[in-house]
């Protein structure tokens, strides 16, 4: 039996590498062309040390010079000790380009559909189905997508969990004078071909073992979606409060689908919460960190994850800097207007 492990790397690559059973994670992943870093084999020098974001594993030796109690408590690993036991993440501090990985390739997509949803928020439905091979990525993760007839790229964040037909979607914020902006108003067409590259980034969902509370300013819903799409499978869910935060209440989009989850997820609940509200508004107002329960994430370990604009992103870290004793691990991800970013 084999896994399907993901290898993340700090430049925010990730490859999916398939691991035997039995198979030491070091030599599965040099096998595939991954070349991590290496000395002694011994569980002895801590040179290919890791950390285990999601999924299960043993380790046949570690020294205590190479990994701590704590490192250990911390699930971090050594690959060349590292027995895979179910599909797995790994994250390993420093670039792929130590471990000589070889540059993921573009895949080609065809749209299939552009849904303008708000004066603020087109969806893009892409047509991967053309690439021999299922596209992997965990949940949370994003592509670059090269605008047609342009040099220009631009990262979004996928807005579902992989499947085996590799129909995607994204939700695209519509700028002012975007490059991709102007592509999907003015010019975009059914059959259309846009390059692609993926996975891309470190934001994602980590293995679940507390309440979840997850921060969407504007688009970065989108990744939250391939979340919640995950979590929707599992069958024990835990607790998931999505917090999401517009301008006006015309930003708000894929309100069915939201609605859809609480069917499926009875531990899902969900807050839209505009800046911007209009008189006939009947929600909550203002912003985000002015409505988060400080009191419970004092008392409550919880995981945080927060993906929207910087200054969402800012003035939620300042919110919760004022009282350090809340008990959160915080995940984020800050998206600008270019291509730097990923959502």
């Amino acid at each position: 039996m084999a896994h399907s492990v993901a290898l993340n790397f700090a430049d925010g690559k990730t490859f999916f590498i398939s691991v035997n059973q039995d198979e030491l994670l070091l030599d599965a992943a040099i096998r595939q062309g991954i070349q991590l870093p290496l000395d002694c084999r011994e569980g002895v020098c801590g040179t290919c040390q890791g950390q285990c974001e999601r999924g299960r594993y043993e380790q046949d030796y570690v020294d205590e010079d190479a990994l701590s109690t704590r490192d250990l408590a911390e699930r971090k690993m050594l690959a060349c000790q590292t027995r895979i036991q179910s599909d797995a993440a790994f994250y390993f501090d420093h670039s792929s380009q130590f471990c000589h990985a070889a540059d993921q390739v573009n895949i080609s997509t065809t749209v299939r559909k552009v849904e303008l949803v708000s004066e603020t928020t087109a969806i893009l439905h892409l047509d991967a189905s053309q690439h021999t091979e299922q596209l992997h990525f965990l949940a949370g993760q994003y592509a670059r997508l090269q605008i047609p007839d342009t040099n220009e790229w631009r990262s979004y964040s996928f807005a579902h969990q992989p499947n085996a037909d590799n129909q995607l979607q994204f939700l695209i914020r519509l700028l002012p004078n975007g490059v991709m902006s102007n592509y999907l108003r003015e010019r975009c067409q059914v059959g259309d071909q846009i390059m692609i590259q993926a996975p891309l980034g470190s934001f994602y969902l980590r293995e679940v073992e507390r309440p979840l509370i997850f921060i969407a300013g504007g688009t970065g819903l989108s990744a939250f979606l391939g979340m919640l799409d995950q979590l929707q499978q599992q069958t024990n869910p835990p607790s998931v409060h999505l917090y999401y935060g517009v301008k006006s209440e015309t930003d708000l989009v894929e309100q069915q689908r939201l609605q859809a989850y609480q069917q499926v997820l009875p531990t899902f609940h969900y807050e839209p919460i505009i800046s911007h509200a209009s008189a006939d508004w009947q929600g909550k107002s203002g912003y985000v960190h002015e409505h988060l329960d400080r009191e419970f994430l004092n008392r409550q370990a919880c995981d945080l994850y927060l993906c929207g604009p910087p200054a969402m992103i800012e003035a939620i870290r300042d919110w919760l800097e004022v009282d350090p004793e809340h008990q959160c691990r915080i995940y984020s991800e800050k998206f600008l207007q270019s291509n730097i970013s990923a959502v």
